[in-house]
């Protein structure tokens, strides 16, 4: 999966946005009702993307026994979020699955007017 594949999937979320850019240019986070469910760091040494993705603790350490390119966080819940390199092992069916959880979790943890909100959103 490239990042320009990742943007638009992330965008077809319903409810999705892009705060673009974050930080500077080498940082993209898509929200759901203002909350983060994917931070996409493009590294300048190597080119790689990464995307850190929301993820019960659980499910985390679970696909970083299974996929050599699955990793920690790089935020600051590091435990409730998994670090995946989109050039490597992880397929790009899994990488949508996890999208899509981020997503449910994000949304899960939303008081109950906003989820009601989020569910009246069409896309």
């Amino acid at each position: 999966m490239n990042i320009e594949e990742l943007r638009e999937f992330c965008l077809s979320v319903k409810g999705a946005d892009e705060s673009f850019p974050f930080l500077d240019d080498r940082i993209l986070v898509f929200k759901v009702m203002g909350k983060m469910f994917a931070y996409v760091n493009i590294e300048p040494k190597d080119a790689l993307f990464r995307v850190s993705i929301k993820c019960d603790p659980d499910k985390s350490v679970e696909l970083r026994e299974q996929y050599e390119g699955v990793m920690n966080g790089q935020h600051t819940k590091a435990l409730e979020w998994n670090s995946i390199c989109l050039e490597s092992d992880v397929p790009d069916d899994l990488i949508k699955e996890l999208i899509l959880h981020s997503v449910d979790e994000v949304i899960r943890k939303l008081p109950k007017k906003l989820q009601a909100a989020y569910a009246s959103i069409e896309k």
